[in-house]
């Protein structure tokens, strides 16, 4: 009889720390489930165009160009670059333009310096340039991919009836519409010696431009 009892107690003693464990661990389970918190984020969807895989790139460029001691002018021109990676190009330009007269034949209204033949501004050069990646946010689901960058090159002017070996100082802006087509700004400071209207001097020639090109 006693055995009996004994074994009563001790199973329902062993069902009661069975009840417990389970117990323990709901607690667990919930105090797991309270503790990870979802974060109500609200997602946006960003419009960005990538630079095309192509290292190549191609366009034609217009803008104004200030020839020392001749005003300014109206140049057009083309451009070709490789970039060597995303941060490194290499390019080549070349522009034309026809010199405006000079401030002593406005007001004297003698003969001229120049003939229109030797009026004829044109040079070409190559340049390193070195790109300031970045990115330009038109709105917040806008986005273009854009750079500033600068160069720096040297070639040849051919002007007033002579070739000059130049150096060119640039720097630019430029917007990747889409992944082949990009739009730029730029300002170039072509440097030669001259001596047209006197001793000769390094003159600065300043030009302005606007410039659409593609990659392929």
């Amino acid at each position: 009889m006693e055995i009996g009892i004994r074994s009563f107690f001790l199973a329902l003693l062993c069902t009661v720390n069975s009840f417990s464990l389970l117990a323990q661990q709901d607690a667990r389970q919930q105090e797991t489930q309270q503790s990870v918190v979802e974060p109500n984020v609200e997602r946006r969807d960003i419009n960005e165009a990538n630079i095309d895989s192509e290292n190549f790139e191609f366009g034609l460029l217009v803008g104004v160009i200030s020839i020392e001691d001749f005003s300014s002018s109206m140049v057009v021109g083309a451009r070709a670059a490789y970039h060597v990676n995303e941060d490194f190009f290499v390019e080549a330009n070349y522009g034309q333009a026809e010199a405006g007269e000079t401030s002593f034949e406005v007001l004297s209204g003698g003969a001229p310096f120049l003939t229109e033949e030797e009026r004829d501004y044109r040079y070409y050069n190559v340049s390193l340039g070195y790109n300031l990646n970045g990115e330009t946010f038109f709105t917040d689901r806008l986005v273009f991919n854009s750079a500033t960058y600068l160069t720096l090159g040297a070639g040849s002017t051919e002007f007033g009836g002579d070739e000059r070996f130049t150096v060119t100082l640039g720097a630019g802006y430029r917007l990747l519409l889409t992944d082949f087509f990009a739009l730029h700004i730029n300002v170039r400071d072509h440097l030669f010696n001259s001596e047209l209207i006197g001793e000769e001097k390094t003159t600065h020639n300043i030009e302005y431009g606007l410039g659409a090109t593609f990659f392929f």
